[in-house]
């Protein structure tokens, strides 16, 4: 693990933190594989898969055995440090918001 996953998981709880290093190491898990492997709860690991999805960590997937299901995989490394460098400036070096502006309604008289 880099330096950067360390940054992003490091304001993350315990369980977001457990989580990841399972996916990370074993690869691929559905919510109650990981519960399983973690020993957490299935509504802590469904927290903790949010918080990771939500900064970039673990993609949610399709199950190919069942529909219903999701499956969750970490991001490759590769592919986080891409969304890093999307996110920052590279003029100023400081980050920009990337987070898209929902549309502005005109109103006519």
């Amino acid at each position: 693990m880099d330096d950067g996953t360390r940054e992003l998981l490091a304001p993350l709880p315990p369980s977001a933190k457990l989580v990841y290093y399972v996916l990370d190491e074993e690869g691929r898990f559905d919510q109650t594989g990981l519960a399983e492997e973690t020993r957490l709860s299935t509504r802590t690991v469904r927290f903790a898969v949010e918080k990771l999805a939500e900064i970039g960590l673990v993609e949610e997937g399709l199950c190919p055995q069942d529909a219903r299901r999701s499956v969750y995989t970490p991001v490759p490394e590769s592919e986080q440090l891409k969304e890093t460098a999307s996110e920052t400036d590279p003029e100023t070096g400081s980050e920009r918001d990337v987070t898209p502006k929902p549309p502005t309604a005109v109103v006519e008289d």
